[in-house]
């Protein structure tokens, strides 16, 4: 790659470094507040799963004037999740109308729905009240994701992107990204000019997808009353996604092993927009699948079979290197309270995160949390590759074939919504596809309101001469090998099965 292009993903990063401190300080801000009917748990976790379900059978209900039911279902189970995965052609398909009523109202409410749990689960470490669903979801909403989404469908109106009431793309675009859902207007997603037409969109649109998922750690520094510990997650994210760039870069600055077999050589740019380049399609892929965003400005499935690999590494830690809005941020600070775990086991004593002491309940209620998510994908794609009514979906054989598979199940169960092109919507696919959707978004959630509720109850201990510090550089290599440890090598055997033997091999497909 040239040194332009690495000049891009540097200035894009300390752009990204210097927004997190600006976003994440008005977070704090906003969410800071005393309900006037504060919830339990319990409370709380009923009413997003009673607002999520009414959210559904509205969205399911709009759809089924386009869609078949079985398509109507997985699309219903994909906008309400985030997810935004697509089985159809958004031009073709949906109407304006449908695409303003039915899925941009969900992807504002869904991004909220995840970032006011995050919040729920700092309350509940710092030991306040957890809150008032309704309260939450308004703020979010109303002071966060519209205002910002105003002015950002704005500015990418003056650039080019389409916006009327027959192609309202402007408008869904930017909470498309703002919000990580994902879902494109159009089939090809942001490779469209009408969506993404030129570099100043890309990057803002890329900036747009990591903003508040990067500035909830500086939020959650605020609201527990240590700066040092947000900016100490916020390192392990940012350590995770840099040295992911840095591979896909390379990576894609060289032919295929089946290019360099046809006597081509120099980058691959199959499958890519040339007004991007290597760099800003390199980025964006890791971007897109290090949050939970899911939009491509490239084809992924062209990508040479480590930097395929490297998307899926993104979606196999978890949603936890920035993850999705809210989701991203949650997920992480799980893995701290496994690491917190762990080292107290490691130096005999019982483990505690500011001040709280982690017991069996919580424990048990994080694994649960972060075991759900390798389970659904690795059974999920077990059953599809193994039966035949899954196998009528995968379109390329070999390593490649699996590859689409795993691929489709790593994105809906993180919520993620990307794919490997080849991979088709048929009604098994509909089916499975939108269960692990569902599944896959609010089982962490209830877990981790729950976490939040015994947390926000203990008391607060002093810190002793033996105390762990949990904002040092060393706390932060033992976050990085447990969200590695238990995150990506899940799907060491899986991913050595699909890109990894791709990678090897000559073959096309």
């Amino acid at each position: 790659m040239t040194a332009a292009g690495w000049a891009q993903i540097i200035v894009f990063c300390a752009v990204l470094v210097a927004l997190v401190p600006l976003l994440g300080g008005y977070l704090a801000r906003v969410f800071t507040y005393e309900a006037r009917r504060p919830q339990t748990w319990k409370q709380y976790a009923a009413s997003v799963v009673t607002f999520s379900l009414l959210s559904w059978l509205l969205l399911y209900g709009v759809l089924r004037a386009r869609m078949p039911w079985d398509l109507a279902f997985n699309t219903s189970s994909s906008f309400v999740t985030n997810t935004n995965w697509q089985y159809y052609a958004g031009e073709t398909t949906l109407t304006g109308f449908i695409q303003m009523v039915g899925l941009a109202v969900q992807n504002f409410v869904s991004a909220a729905v995840g970032l006011i749990v995050a919040v729920v689960l700092i309350r509940g470490i710092a030991g306040r009240p957890l809150g008032n669903f309704f309260e939450d979801l308004t703020r979010a909403v109303l002071r966060v994701l519209l205002p910002i989404s105003v002015v950002g469908a704005l500015v990418l109106a003056s650039q080019g992107v389409l916006q009327s009431l027959d192609f309202p793309v402007a408008s869904q675009e930017i909470i498309k990204v703002l919000g990580t859902n994902g879902g494109g207007f159009f089939n090809v997603n942001s490779a469209m000019p009408f969506e993404n037409p030129n570099g100043f969109t890309n990057v803002l649109e890329m900036l747009a997808m990591l903003a508040i998922p990067a500035s909830l750690t500086y939020t959650y520094g605020r609201m527990v009353g240590s700066q040092r510990q947000g900016w100490t997650i916020f390192g392990v994210m940012f350590a995770l996604f840099a040295v992911s760039v840095v591979v896909i870069a390379l990576a894609e600055s060289h032919a295929t092993p089946a290019q360099q077999a046809a006597g081509l050589t120099g980058a691959n740019l199959e499958g890519k927009e040339l007004r991007f380049g290597t760099a800003g399609s390199a980025l964006w892929s890791v971007v897109t699948t290090a949050t939970s965003t899911g939009a491509v400005n490239a084809a992924l499935e062209s990508l040479t079979g480590i930097g395929g690999l490297v998307p899926m590494a993104n979606m196999a830690y978890g949603e936890s290197v920035f993850g999705g809005v809210g989701t991203g941020l949650y997920t992480m600070l799980f893995y701290v309270l496994l690491a917190v775990f762990i080292g107290g086991l490691m130096v005999g004593r019982t483990p505690e995160y500011l001040g709280k002491k982690l017991e069996a309940r919580e424990i048990k209620l994080i694994v649960a949390s972060l075991l759900v998510t390798p389970l659904l994908v690795l059974v999920a794609t077990g059953i599809a590759t193994a039966t035949d009514h899954g196998q009528a979906s995968i379109f390329a054989a070999g390593p490649q074939g699996f590859s689409e598979s795993l691929y489709a199940y790593l994105s809906q169960a993180n919520n993620n919504g990307s794919a490997f092109a080849g991979y088709t919507g048929l009604t098994f696919a509909d089916l499975l596809g939108g269960l692990v959707m569902l599944v896959g978004r609010f089982a962490p959630i209830v877990l981790t309101l729950a976490v939040a509720g015994a947390l926000a109850t203990k008391r607060v201990a002093p810190a002793g001469l033996g105390t762990m510090r949990t904002d040092t550089p060393t706390f932060a290599v033992l976050i990085t090998g447990t969200v590695v440890i238990v995150g990506a090598l899940t799907f060491l055997p899986a991913l050595l099965l699909g890109p990894v033997v791709q990678g090897l091999t000559t073959q096309l497909f």
